[in-house]
């Protein structure tokens, strides 16, 4: 069964963290929609605006098999401070679904709702003050414990989404899926 994956798009998000995944998951053939947390429209972090798929009150009962939350800010805040999503977060995780964060999102929103409580994670530089005593953190670029994967910033963003890609699809998908981009 290809998992139903939902990428939130919170006012201030970082663009190419949110971008990235959304085209690398889709060439993988996942079903991935995108949501916007204030309305169908939101404006990243250096001023670009994208349309998303729904608004929030659209999806808010859902429970989807995948949550990505990219960072930037004031982004990862707007997410991490929005009750129906860290709702939505938790009934991911008590279904054995997939959380995934990349930049500030890790601290400001799982790790801030006790979802990353005694697992391994990254983000930003910086941003690992904010995860509670009971979180590890890593300084690689992106972090697997379990299937809770976050990822330090833009720079890894296509890396993020191809460790995504892994998880979800299996290692060979991803290793196609990275020689096709880099052959196209």
């Amino acid at each position: 069964m290809t998992p139903n994956v939902l990428v939130v798009l919170a006012e201030g998000f970082e663009e190419i963290e949110a971008i990235t995944p959304i085209d690398v998951l889709r060439r993988a053939g996942l079903r991935l929609m995108t949501v916007g947390l204030a309305g169908r429209t939101a404006t990243g972090a250096h001023g670009i605006p994208l349309t998303a798929d729904h608004a929030w009150n659209e999806v808010a009962n859902s429970t989807p098999d995948v949550l990505v939350l990219p960072g930037g800010m004031p982004g990862s805040k707007n997410l991490g401070d929005h009750p129906g999503l860290k709702q939505m977060a938790e009934r991911i995780a008590a279904g054995n679904g997939c959380l995934a964060a990349i930049c500030a999102a890790p601290a400001f929103t799982y790790a801030a709702w006790g979802l990353l409580s005694g697992r391994s994670a990254t983000c930003y530089p910086g941003c690992e003050t904010q995860f509670p005593a009971d979180v590890t953190y890593k300084s690689d670029t992106v972090v697997q414990d379990g299937r809770f994967i976050t990822a330090k910033g833009p720079g890894v963003a296509l890396e993020f989404s191809l460790r995504l890609v892994e998880h979800l699809c299996g290692r060979e998908a991803a290793t196609q899926l990275r020689a096709q981009m880099q052959s196209e």
